[in-house]
């Protein structure tokens, strides 16, 4: 089995996809857009993806491809303990460091460590943790990375702060992307995306009702721009439940009465 990921290898996106398929054939990508593409187009079978963080919220560019990017459905779901290093160049002390780099999700996450420590320090981004290494090593020791200790040590760098993500809890959840629909388990999660034909007083209101009236937990509810008009949304909902369930089909059937358009991401085992 091969499994694309967000690389180079060293991000968290791999450690995700060796904790989901530690034996598969890993397939390094530089977006989650090529992650997609590739399992799209076969050359991988699955895709590792992140959603969401506990800090920074849901990413955007994931949302945005499973909106109007793919077809892809979600495989399986895995929630990931997240911990931020500030990586240097050997010899490269704190108060030489000028420039840092990282994935915008890892900047921000560590947003209070670099306001204290390196306030006066540039921020660039970079396309994966993995890749702000890479940066920070072609500069004359006054760059410097948030990324994974194994990064470091793959790339000849050293670990200058350990641990300095805002809250000690930060987690990241993944998602896995593929062809097929996995099989009701009986804890399994529906992601679900929809829009209205118009903006009206209680459209959302109707749609929340119907899970309220079958009794169905919702986990996370948001929006995103629909890329069509200015002010017009697309919603998103992640309940508990498998799609395939008599009482989750004639749900999904009662919501989409409600709709203009109504697209199932997937139904898979719930990470917890």
């Amino acid at each position: 089995m091969r499994v694309a990921y967000l690389g180079p290898a060293g991000t968290f996106g791999e450690e995700a996809a060796i904790r989901f398929a530690p034996e598969a054939e890993r397939l390094p990508f530089p977006s989650h857009a090529a992650v997609a593409a590739a399992v799209e187009s076969g050359m991988a079978d699955l895709g590792v993806v992140a959603i969401e963080n506990s800090i920074n919220g849901s990413v955007a560019e994931t949302l945005d491809i499973l909106i109007h990017e793919t077809e892809l459905r979600i495989q399986a779901e895995l929630v990931l303990p997240i911990v931020h290093n500030l990586v240097v160049k050997p010899a490269t002390n704190a108060d030489m460091v000028k420039v840092i780099y990282s994935h915008p999700q890892a900047l921000g996450q560590c947003r209070k460590f670099i306001e204290r420590c390196f306030p006066k320090a540039q921020l660039e981004a970079a396309l994966s943790t993995t890749e702000a290494v890479q940066l920070a090593l072609r500069r004359d020791n006054d760059g410097a990375a948030i990324a994974t200790a194994r990064a470091a040590e793959l790339y000849g760098a050293e670990v200058l702060a350990r641990g300095i993500q805002d809250a000690a809890n930060n987690v990241t959840r993944f998602l896995v992307l593929g062809h097929k629909t996995p099989p009701p388990t009986g804890r399994d999660r529906t992601s679900i995306a929809f829009t209205f034909a118009e903006d009206q007083p209680g459209a959302l209101a109707g749609v929340l009702n119907e899970f309220a009236k079958h009794g169905v937990n919702c986990t996370k509810i948001e929006s995103r721009p629909t890329r069509e008009a200015f002010g017009e949304y697309v919603f998103l909902i992640d309940f508990e439940g498998h799609k395939d369930e008599p009482e989750m089909a004639a749900l999904l059937e009662q919501v989409a009465t409600h709709c203009a358009t109504l697209k199932v991401f997937g139904s898979y085992p719930r990470w917890q």
